[in-house]
């Protein structure tokens, strides 16, 4: 890939647009600073996820065909199991991965592109694009609150790459 989009034999040239979520924040760092909190081992746990739950890495091979599985500890204790094979990592443009549950087979698991464009004045434009197997199935990612957990998210990567956490 040298031309900085998603390889052409991906889902992506072909997946209806009733299927996906996207969300888009400004973020107020250069864009290899925010592509590294994402592809940075050390960084990613600290940032990822919502509100109130916290990151605990099993396995993190951050890497073309690489895995993630971790939990999401919320604050009474209850884990979600999640993994993440990582699809295409393109430097410092985007990152791809099927993300679902920590069980293989899972029927929940989607795709997800997470695009990193640099903008004239240092900032960087992130768009992070969900894209489900069926509409039914992102219509209850929705409704059980995926764009405010997304949102959360990225509120916390712009808090982990403002400057006062520096």
């Amino acid at each position: 890939m040298t031309d900085g989009t998603p390889h052409s034999g991906s889902a992506w040239a072909a997946w209806p647009l009733d299927r996906e979520i996207v969300l888009a924040r400004v973020i107020n760092a250069p864009r290899d600073k925010v592509f590294e909190a994402w592809a940075d081992p050390a960084q990613l746990p600290l940032w990822f996820g919502p509100k109130g739950l916290t990151i605990v890495t099993h396995e993190l091979d951050l890497r073309e065909g690489g895995i993630w599985r971790f939990d999401m500890v919320g604050e009474n204790g209850v884990r979600f199991g999640n993994r993440m094979k990582f699809l295409a990592i393109t430097r410092p443009l985007f990152i791809e991965v099927e993300h679902g549950a920590d069980r293989d087979n899972d029927p929940g698991r989607f795709r997800m592109l997470v695009a990193f464009d640099e903008q004239s004045d240092g900032k960087t434009v992130l768009t992070l694009r969900q894209l489900h197997p069926s509409r039914a199935q992102r219509d209850a990612t929705i409704g059980f609150g995926a764009v405010e957990f997304g949102n959360q998210t990225l509120d916390k990567l712009a808090e982990h790459l403002s400057p006062a956490a520096e």
